[in-house]
């Protein structure tokens, strides 16, 4: 696939995927047309060798894999881990405020989001429903309003002077968002959603809301930017670009190799839910493909994860935030990323791994370490290499403006990116 025909698929993939379970539905939808086979947790599982299947997890959470030949565990299992949530606001869960004429929703902040760029963006609403139908059963469905409907105004520059001073934003008073006028007393958020359902899910025409989860996101589509066309621009890149560039990579993996993606919500929070890293689910998973427990600890040490996580590029107006020997570049190839204190997992083995790999794939591979004078964030590899025992290496694709309401990558990269972990899921022997 070109890099131009890539970066739609991209961007058409991050448009169907406002929230994590929309990316979930999105990425199942895609393994079913490549003709992975869904199971369900709940049931046993009849697994074929050579097999492709594919499990989620409340919803928001995804695991696929391919069984590979007849020896393929006696290879190891090549593992990607990306995550599908992203920072962003989530409406409470009474949120409805009449101020001033105005209609507005309470939020609360999901993660560590950058505030700033959410004032004055065209919003929209999309997210989870759970509801009682008429025959009296409790259901869910995903709903998305699409269009721009809210809308988080700043305050005039007349009215606050000092905002270009670095004044704080109080998530409590500033961000809700404003949705209509309040001439309709009656008016409320699960009648709204209610509508919603009725105009998405016919079949849920007389359904009582009864909670939700939902997020407002920015309408803007991503897009190709730059006069050279070198730049990509989106909502979410972190962390969809990597879950959308490893099913890229895994649809491409030779049938022979035993290989596995997993997707998984809550990173942003610190992954400790039933469907984050920091849960039972791939472990779940994998005591299933492989019952034996010692065969499994045999297993999982021939194996190799790659954690892709987006990376921090040396931004040109703040340059003296990175450790001078060590700013990415955008459209330089994938990062590794290195911390002594184990915020990533990546060890010497690991990281001289998936440089040959890069060789192979004739990719530029580039390493990020953090100021020694700054804190490091962390990703799912730490994680689930404590969790398993796995061997891990922490990599991603280099972004700007990343935990913003869009993020700024370079447009050759994940195309980098998938060439590299496609070398990874075929290649026939690991470390």
């Amino acid at each position: 696939m070109s890099n131009t025909a890539l970066n739609q698929d991209l961007a058409d993939f991050i448009s169907q995927s406002p929230t994590p379970f929309h990316a979930t539905a999105s990425l199942r939808q895609r393994l079913l047309d490549a003709g992975y086979t869904a199971l369900d947790e709940r049931n046993d599982w009849q697994l074929e060798l050579g097999g492709k299947y594919l499990v989620t997890r409340n919803g928001s959470s995804l695991i696929a894999f391919q069984l590979g030949g007849a020896d393929a565990f006696q290879r190891g299992i090549r593992l990607v881990g990306a995550h599908t949530d992203s920072p962003c606001l989530r409406v409470k869960p009474q949120p409805e405020l009449n101020q001033q004429g105005l209609w507005q929703l309470g939020v609360e902040v999901y993660g560590g989001a950058l505030l700033a760029p959410w004032f004055d963006r065209d919003l929209s609403l999309a997210g989870r429903v759970s509801f009682r139908d008429n025959a009296g059963r409790i259901s869910s469905r995903l709903i998305d309003f699409k269009r721009p409907i809210a809308v988080i105004p700043s305050l005039a520059i007349h009215l606050n002077r000092g905002v270009n001073d670095g004044q704080p934003i109080n998530a409590q008073t500033d961000l809700p968002p404003v949705l209509a006028h309040s001439l309709d007393p009656a008016r409320d958020l699960r009648g709204l959603l209610a509508e919603q359902l009725k105009r998405e899910h016919p079949d849920c025409a007389d359904a009582a809301v009864l909670d939700y989860e939902l997020s407002f996101y920015d309408t803007q589509p991503p897009a190709t930017i730059g006069l050279d066309n070198d730049f990509f621009s989106a909502a979410r890149l972190d962390n969809l670009l990597s879950c959308h560039v490893g099913l890229t990579a895994l649809l491409n993996a030779e049938r022979e190799q035993a290989c596995l993606l997993v997707c998984t919500d809550h990173e942003e929070i610190g992954s400790s839910s039933c469907c984050g890293a920091d849960g039972p689910f791939l472990e779940d998973v994998l005591c299933r493909l492989i019952p034996d427990a010692a065969q499994r600890v045999q297993v999982i040490q021939r194996s190799l994860l790659v954690s892709a996580d987006n990376a921090h590029a040396v931004h040109p107006n703040y340059a003296a935030r990175h450790d001078e020997n060590h700013g990415p570049k955008l459209n330089a190839g994938p990062v590794i990323k290195i911390n002594a204190n184990q915020r990533y997992a990546t060890n010497s083995e690991t990281a001289a791994f998936f440089r040959e790999l890069c060789t192979a794939a004739k990719v530029p591979v580039q390493s990020f370490v953090v100021r020694s004078d700054m804190g490091c964030g962390s990703t799912i590899g730490p994680i689930t290499a404590s969790r398993l025992g796995v061997r891990t290496v922490d990599i991603g694709v280099p972004t700007f403006a990343m935990h913003s309401i869009r993020e700024l990558a370079g447009s050759r990269d994940p195309g980098y990116l998938a060439e590299v972990l496609r070398y990874f899921f075929n290649s026939a022997q690991l470390i």
